[in-house]
């Protein structure tokens, strides 16, 4: 397998969103969640999102645990043009970890030199139908010496690994409420068209933490 073996991380409510239509989504999950999700960030290599989720949350990604980790992960944004602005927590955070934009070969080549001019890597991959196939990306990783990466999102970045059947494990953190159809899905359309056609996962653990359910599943071979 010439790829880093992906864990998905879904935080939503019981619909299976994360955001309300208008964007909110901090927090839908509770505390005790939120640390689970930094031990995960902990144990892998890399934490990868798309660039909509980098534009909309403005995150650090770091983990943020007790003690710290030896090592950060290295957080890596999918972004097909080297469109993210140079600037916000990512870029405030170098000093403390390595930020990977992983674009496509024919990408925006000023765009991506502002952003290695501000401190960030860059890798280019070829442009699929849809922008970067995830096959792509992952061998991106593998490349850079990744061999384990967890995935916070969004939702077309989660579909577009879930199509592609490279999701090795699925971590699922629901909290007690529903957000109904005018919320942001966790995974976007994977355009089935029938029940035999749908990525199948095996659960392998259940947990309570405080009001939510922590869901652990292994994909289906």
């Amino acid at each position: 397998m010439n790829r880093p073996t992906v864990t998905l991380k879904l935080a939503t409510s019981l619909d299976g969103r994360i955001a309300t239509g208008a964007g909110e989504s901090r927090w839908i999950t509770g505390e005790a969640a939120r640390g689970e999700v930094q031990k995960l960030r902990a144990a892998h290599d890399a934490v990868l999102i798309g660039i909509g989720t980098a534009r909309a949350d403005d995150p650090e990604l770091l983990a943020r645990t007790i003690p710290p980790p030896q090592r950060q992960p290295v957080r890596v944004v999918l972004d097909t043009e080297f469109s993210l602005a140079a600037r916000g927590r990512l870029f405030e955070t170098l000093d403390r970890a390595t930020l990977l934009v992983i674009g496509a070969g024919d990408g925006d080549a000023a765009r991506r030199k502002a952003l290695e001019d501000a401190g960030a890597r860059t890798a280019a991959v070829a442009r699929g139908p849809l922008g970067i196939g995830a096959e792509a990306a992952l061998a991106a990783l593998a490349e850079h010496g990744v061999g384990r990466v967890l995935c916070e999102g969004g939702g077309q970045l989660a579909a577009s690994l879930i199509a592609a059947e490279v999701v090795d494990r699925l971590e699922w953190f629901r909290a007690p409420m529903v957000l109904g159809a005018e919320g942001r899905p966790g995974v976007a359309a994977l355009a089935l068209s029938s029940l035999a056609d749908a990525p199948r996962f095996k659960r392998v653990a259940l947990r309570e933490l405080g009001p939510d359910i922590w869901e652990s599943y292994e994909r289906v071979s």
